[in-house]
């Protein structure tokens, strides 16, 4: 009984993912180089940031942060890992989060995955020539739309909640500066021995 029962688990399990896998290519090697590739023009975000920002909260209170951020390739250059720490006056941290941006050559689509304050998901994310646009749902017709425009060792990114026909109202904005290289997250890595 155990052994049909992992049998069938088996069968269903490749059968789920028998659509994904049609659609890709089947050599490991074709579908990294896809990834690094696609992840290429998010380049100039690696290193380490720092600069000032300013968040309005549920309350509508404007917050200010100095807001960090350090971000690297991770396996090979086929996705980047983003940890972002907003600092209060007071040195204590008021907003920390973690992104994973990864491609599907598949789906040629962009995601960024995110864990922040207790919140967690998966957006859609668009590269742009000078930076990205992704965007986090905020309720029935509207979203939290966040654009970047990355060059010349400077960041600015902001945040507008959208909804229907209103004009944009940002939210959101950061300021930062490229302050140094950094091996995260591929830095202290566990040895074979």
């Amino acid at each position: 009984m155990r052994r049909l029962f992992v049998t069938a688990l088996a069968a269903l399990s490749l059968g789920c993912a028998a659509p994904a896998l049609a659609q890709a290519p089947a050599d490991p090697a074709v579908l990294l180089a896809a990834q690094k590739a696609a992840m290429a023009p998010l380049a100039a975000m690696d290193g380490v940031w720092r600069g000032p920002a300013w968040t309005v909260d549920q309350t509508g209170t404007k917050r200010l942060l100095t807001q960090t951020e350090r971000i690297g390739s991770f396996l090979g250059g086929t996705v980047k890992v983003i940890e972002g720490r907003g600092y209060n006056a007071d040195g204590s941290v008021g907003f920390n989060a973690l992104g994973v941006i990864s491609h599907d050559p598949a789906a040629k689509t962009w995601s960024m995955r995110s864990w922040a304050m207790g919140r967690s998901g998966d957006f859609p994310l668009e590269p742009t020539a000078d930076g990205y646009v992704w965007s986090i749902p905020a309720g029935p017709g509207a979203v939290v739309r966040y654009t970047a425009v990355i060059k010349n060792g400077a960041w600015r990114e902001i945040g507008e909640y959208v909804a229907g026909d209103q004009p944009p109202r940002q939210i959101f904005e950061m300021n930062l500066t490229r302050i140094g290289d950094t091996d995260w997250p591929n830095g202290g890595a566990v040895p074979m021995q």
